[in-house]
C-alpha cells in the first residue's frame, strides 16, 4: 500500500520534495510513509513532512502581516502573505502554526494570480506544531510565490505567543493590553510562519486598534489609516532581515518618554501611565548603551528607533526583540524613593544585556538553538563590558566573579551539559536558556578575552559581526573568523601559534569545569588536570581542556601565563618563591587545588599579609576551598581555617563570599548562636550612604544578622518598621535596608497584614519585590501557605511572581517542605502555566529540592520524579535537582560531625 500510494501520487504530478539531497529524500520518504496513522488527513492526503524542523527548499523572503487584536473579546484575527522562494519542485508548503484557527489558505504566483480557484487543503500536525498547505499545481523550483493565510485565535494563556496582560490603576480600574513573547518557538502562536532562526526575512506589519490604544512593533509607524468602522490601522515600516522570534508587537494605552542617541536613533521608554515617572533612568541608560555599542562594535545600530517597554505580566527578565525590547517592570523601571542601589544596577545590567543583543543575536543569529550561547553568553558578558565603561561607579567587575561561581556550581554536577548541545523539540530548546549558556558562556569569553588581550578580542568579534551581519552563524564560525592572529605578539606563553578552534572546542563541546591540582616540587610547579565533580560517576570519561593558566608569586608582581594542553604539566618558578597563586583574579574558568601543604601556605599568607593578594584572588580562594570541601578534596576544618583571616578583611567582595558560605553552614547546623560577626555588623549604618560596594555589603550583612536573630539588629529593624507604620507608610525607609526592615516587621501578625495591604496598592515594583520577599520570611506556616495560594490564583500576586514565591518560601526553614508539597500537589497546574522546559519550572524544581539534605528526602524526591516520569524524562532540571540533593546528603554525612567538633574546639570563637 505504501508504494501504491507513492505511485498514484506521482501519476498526478504530486512532487514531494523531502530534502536537499537524495539520501535525505529517501530517508524522509521512508519516515513519512511507514503506514503509521497520519497526524491529519484531508481527502486522502497525508501530512507530507515527518521532521521537527521544516524543509529547507522553501525560503521565506517577506511577510506582510495584518493583525486585529480585540482587547474586549480577548482574541485576535489576522492574515499573512509570505513571499517564498521555491528551490525544489513540490506541491506542499509546510509552516509552523500552534493554536491558530486557519480559515483560508491560498497560493499565488509572482503575478499575484491564484494557482487554484478552490480553497486549498490545510493539514495539521499538532505534535510538531506544523501545518501543510497542498497546491494542486506544482510549485516550480526557482520561482517566487506568495502564501496567503487567514487565521484567528484567542490570546494565549501564560506568557508566550500573543498574550493578554493587565494592570490596575490607583482608582481600581483594570486595564488590558496585548503583548508578545516569541523566543524561542512561539511566533507560530501569533501567525503561521517559518519559525526557525535560519529563516530570516523582512516583515511589514499592520495592526488595527481602537483610538484609545497605541500599537508598537519593531519598526516605526509610517502612516495610520482610519477605517470605516472607527478603527485605526497602523502601518509600520518594513523591517530589516530577522528571525521570527525577534518579531514583536504591543497594543496598549501606555505613555512614553523619549530621547535621541548621538547618531540620531530615537530611544523611547513605555510604561503604564501612572508609572511613567519611573522611566527616566532607563531612558538615560538606553541612550548611553546604544552610543557605547555603536562605538565598541564599530557597526551603527541599523534601525531608526529603539523602544523599551515595561510589560506588567512577563515571565523572564526581558526580551531583545529588534527595535522593541520588552521587560518586566522590575527590570526597566526605577523609583529613586524605593529602589535600592542593587535594583539600580540590575536595571542597568538588563538594559545593557538586551541592547547588546541588537548585535549579538539580532544582527548575527545562531544557526540553531544548540548554539544559543552565541547570543546569550555574549550578551551576558557585554553587560559587564558596557556597564564598566558607562557606569564605572558600579564597579561591576566585582559581580562577574559571582557569575562564574554560579556557572562552576552547575558545571561541577554530572547533570551539566556542553555549552553547545543538541536541542530539537521546544522543551529541549527552552532548557537551553540556562546557567551554562548565559554564565558559563560569559566566563569562557572572559577567559578568552584576558588570554588574547582586549584589543585582539574586540577586533575578532567585530570581524565576526561584520561577516555574518543579517545572517546566521555556528559555534565554529566564531573561532574561524574571530581571531586568526590571536597569538600574534603574545608574550609569556608556551605556544607561539595557537589553534584557537582546538582550544575553544575543549570549552564549548564538552561539559564540565577543570580541576587543576598544583603541587610544589622545589623550583617547579607540578600540574594535573581532571574534571571537577561534586558528585561522582565512576563511568565518567576522561576530559582534557586547553587551559590558559595564569599565576602570580611573591617573587614578582607580573602575571605569568602558561597554556596547559595535557593531563600533566610542569612550570619552572624558581627556588626563591615562597608562595604561588594560580588563576590570577579568576580570569580562568577552572578550580585550583593546592596539594601537599599548599593550602597551609595560602592560609598562612592570608593571616600574615592578605593584601599581598588582590580582593579577586582572595574571593577566588574562599570559593575554591568551599567547593573542594563539597567535592571531598579538602577537609572542612581546613577551609574554615582559611576564613580565620576575616577579622582583617575589609573588602566587600571576599566578605560577602565568606558570609554566603557561613549562612549556608548556619542553615545546615540549624543553630543561630554559635558564630557571630559582631564587628562587621556594628560597622554598618542604617542608611543609604557610601559607595555601591559598601551599600551592597550593608544590605547583605544586616539581612543575615536579623535573619539569625541578632538582638541589636532585630530591635533596630523593628524600630524602623514602627516608625514607618506610624507615618502611615509615608516614611521613606533607607532603600538598602528596607527589605530587612520589612522582613522583621512581617514576623508579627499586624505587620504581615499591613505589608500585604501595601503590596496590593504600591506603584513601585521595587517596593513590591521587597515586600513579597519579606512576607515569605514569616515563621507562620499558615501565612506561607496563603502566599503560595495567592501566587497560584494570580490576582493579588501575579502569576509571573509565583516561581519567586515558591523559591522564597523554600528558603525559609519553616517553608522547606511546605513549598515542596505545594509543587507536588499543583504540578500539572504549574506546567500548564509556565511550560515544561521554562526557567520558572527549572527554578521551582531546583529551589524546592535544594534545601533537602537527608536520604529520606532524596528518596521522596525520586519517587515524585518517577510519578511524573513522562515529563521528568524530558527535563535536565530533574537531574540537576537530584544531583544537588545527592551532593547535600554527601556533604552532611562527610562534614556535619567535623563542623560541630571544629566549633567545639574553637570554643565558639568569633570569626569576624
Amino acid at each position: 500500500m505504501v508504494w501504491l500510494k507513492l505511485c498514484l501520487l506521482s501519476l498526478f504530478a504530486v512532487s514531494l520534495a523531502w530534502s536537499e539531497d537524495t539520501l535525505s529524500s529517501q530517508q524522509e520518504s521512508t519516515l513519512a510513509h511507514t503506514g503509521e496513522p497520519s497526524p491529519s488527513s484531508t481527502d486522502n492526503l497525508s501530512f507530507p513532512w515527518s521532521r521537527l524542523r521544516l524543509p529547507r527548499y522553501i525560503i521565506p523572503r517577506h511577510y506582510h502581516l495584518l493583525l486585529h487584536p480585540n482587547l474586549t473579546s480577548l482574541s485576535f484575527t489576522g492574515s499573512v502573505q509570505i513571499q517564498i522562494d521555491v528551490q525544489n519542485n513540490t506541491n506542499w508548503v509546510v509552516v509552523h502554526s500552534k493554536g491558530l484557527q486557519i480559515s483560508k489558505a491560498t497560493i499565488l504566483d509572482q503575478n499575484l494570480a491564484h494557482l487554484s480557484d478552490k480553497v486549498l487543503p490545510v493539514l495539521h500536525h499538532p505534535s510538531h506544531e506544523q501545518i501543510g498547505i497542498f497546491s494542486p499545481r506544482v510549485l516550480i523550483s526557482g520561482q517566487k510565490y506568495f502564501l496567503y493565510i487567514e487565521f484567528a485565535a484567542d490570546f494565549a494563556e501564560g506568557f508566550y505567543g500573543f498574550y493578554k496582560s493587565t494592570y490596575t490603576t490607583t482608582a481600581g480600574e483594570t486595564r488590558t493590553l496585548a503583548s508578545t513573547h516569541f523566543e524561542p518557538t512561539s511566533a507560530r502562536m501569533a501567525f503561521p510562519c517559518f519559525d526557525e532562526p535560519t529563516f530570516k526575512a523582512n516583515f511589514s506589519v499592520r495592526i488595527r486598534r481602537t483610538p484609545e490604544y497605541i500599537s508598537l512593533s519593531n519598526m516605526p509607524v509610517v502612516k495610520t489609516v482610519e477605517l470605516s468602522d472607527g478603527l485605526l490601522e497602523d502601518h509600520f515600516a518594513p523591517s530589516v532581515q530577522m528571525s521570527t522570534y525577534l518579531v514583536a508587537f504591543v497594543v496598549c494605552d501606555f505613555k512614553s518618554v523619549t530621547a535621541k542617541t548621538s547618531s540620531g536613533v530615537q530611544v523611547s521608554i513605555y510604561a503604564a501611565p501612572e508609572k511613567i515617572s519611573q522611566a527616566y533612568y532607563a531612558l538615560e541608560v538606553g541612550v548611553k548603551m546604544l552610543d557605547f555599542y555603536d562605538e565598541y562594535f564599530n557597526i551603527p545600530y541599523p534601525l531608526p528607533k529603539q523602544d523599551l517597554i515595561a510589560i506588567p505580566d512577563f515571565q523572564s527578565g526581558a526580551m531583545e526583540n529588534w527595535g522593541l525590547t520588552t521587560y518586566r517592570e522590575t527590570s526597566l523601571l526605577f523609583d529613586p524613593v524605593t529602589s535600592s542601589v542593587s535594583h539600580k544596577l540590575w536595571v542597568t545590567m538588563v538594559i545593557g544585556h538586551e541592547l547588546a543583543h541588537q548585535w549579538f543575536g539580532n544582527l548575527v543569529t545562531m544557526e540553531w538553538w544548540n548554539d544559543i550561547w552565541l547570543n546569550e553568553g555574549f550578551a551576558r558578558y557585554m553587560e559587564y563590558i558596557s556597564v564598566e565603561a558607562t557606569y564605572p561607579e558600579f564597579k561591576v567587575e566585582e559581580y562577574l566573579l559571582n557569575t562564574c561561581f554560579a556557572a562552576v556550581g552547575l558545571d561541577s554536577l554530572n547533570s551539566s551539559r556542553p555549552i553547545s548541545s543538541p536541542a530539537e523539540n521546544p522543551t529541549q530548546i527552552e532548557e537551553m536558556f540556562d546557567t551554562v549558556s548565559y554564565d558559563k558562556g560569559a566566563c569562557v569569553l572572559h577567559m578568552l578575552r584576558h588570554f588574547l588581550t582586549d584589543n585582539v578580542f574586540q577586533t575578532g568579534i567585530v570581524r565576526y559581526l561584520r561577516k555574518y551581519s543579517y545572517r546566521n552563524a555556528q559555534n565554529q564560525d566564531l573561532w574561524d573568523i574571530g581571531c586568526p592572529d590571536a597569538m600574534k605578539g603574545r608574550k609569556n606563553t608556551n605556544r607561539e601559534h595557537l589553534n584557537l578552534t582546538a582550544m575553544m572546542n575543549t570549552w564549548t563541546l564538552q561539559k564540565g569545569v577543570p580541576l587543576v591540582t598544583v603541587t610544589r616540587k622545589g623550583s617547579r610547579l607540578l600540574l594535573r588536570q581532571d574534571r571537577f565533580l561534586r558528585t561522582v560517576m565512576p563511568s565518567d570519561p576522561d576530559y582534557l581542556w586547553h587551559i590558559p593558566l595564569t599565576y602570580k608569586t611573591d617573587a614578582s608582581g607580573a602575571v605569568h601565563r602558561h597554556l596547559m594542553m595535557s593531563q600533566t604539566d610542569s612550570i619552572h618558578i624558581g627556588e626563591e618563591v615562597s608562595w604561588v597563586k594560580v588563576n590570577t583574579d579568576m580570569t580562568g574558568y577552572y578550580v585550583v587545588h593546592y596539594a601537599d601543604g599548599g593550602w597551609d601556605t595560602i592560609t598562612k599568607l592570608l593571616r600574615e599579609n592578605h593584601t599581598a593578594l588582590s580582593y579577586k584572588d582572595r574571593t577566588h580562594l574562599i570559593h575554591n576551598a568551599i567547593q573542594l570541601v563539597s567535592a571531598g578534596h579538602l577537609p572542612l576544618n581546613q577551609a574554615l581555617d582559611l576564613l580565620g583571616y576575616f577579622p582583617r578583611e575589609t573588602h566587600t567582595v571576599p566578605l560577602l563570599q565568606g558570609l554566603n558560605y557561613l549562612e549556608a553552614i548556619y542553615h545546615m547546623i540549624e543553630k543561630r548562636d554559635e558564630i557571630f560577626f559582631r564587628a562587621v555588623i556594628d560597622e554598618q549604618t542604617w542608611s543609604d550612604s557610601g559607595s555601591v560596594s559598601e551599600r551592597r555589603l550593608r544590605s547583605e550583612v544586616l539581612s543575615l544578622a536579623c535573619h539569625l536573630d541578632d538582638p541589636r539588629c532585630v530591635e533596630r529593624a523593628r524600630q524602623h518598621f514602627r516608625d514607618w507604620l506610624q507615618s502611615n507608610k509615608t516614611l521613606n525607609l533607607p532603600t538598602d535596608v528596607a527589605t530587612t526592615v520589612y522582613s522583621v516587621g512581617a514576623r508579627e501578625d499586624d505587620g504581615w497584614a499591613s505589608l500585604l495591604d501595601t503590596y496590593k496598592t504600591s506603584l513601585s515594583e521595587a517596593q513590591k519585590d521587597n515586600i513579597l520577599f519579606a512576607l515569605t520570611c514569616s515563621r507562620d506556616t499558615n501565612k506561607l501557605q496563603r502566599l503560595l495560594e495567592l501566587g497560584l490564583e494570580g490576582d493579588v500576586i501575579r502569576s509571573q511572581d509565583l516561581s519567586h514565591v515558591v523559591m522564597f518560601v523554600a528558603r525559609n526553614p519553616q517553608g522547606h517542605h511546605l513549598a515542596w508539597d505545594f509543587v507536588k500537589k499543583n504540578w500539572d497546574h504549574l506546567v500548564q502555566k509556565f511550560q515544561l522546559g521554562s526557567p520558572c519550572i527549572r527554578n521551582i524544581l531546583i529551589s524546592t529540592t535544594g534545601q533537602f539534605s537527608s536520604p529520606k528526602e532524596l528518596t521522596e524526591v525520586k519517587l515524585f520524579f518517577e510519578s511524573i516520569k513522562e515529563q521528568a524524562s524530558q527535563l535536565r532540571a530533574t537531574q540537576i535537582a537530584l544531583d544537588n540533593l545527592k551532593k547535600n546528603v554527601r556533604w552532611v554525612q562527610r562534614n556535619l560531625g567535623v563542623l560541630r567538633s571544629f566549633l567545639k574546639i574553637k570554643k565558639l570563637q568569633i570569626l569576624f
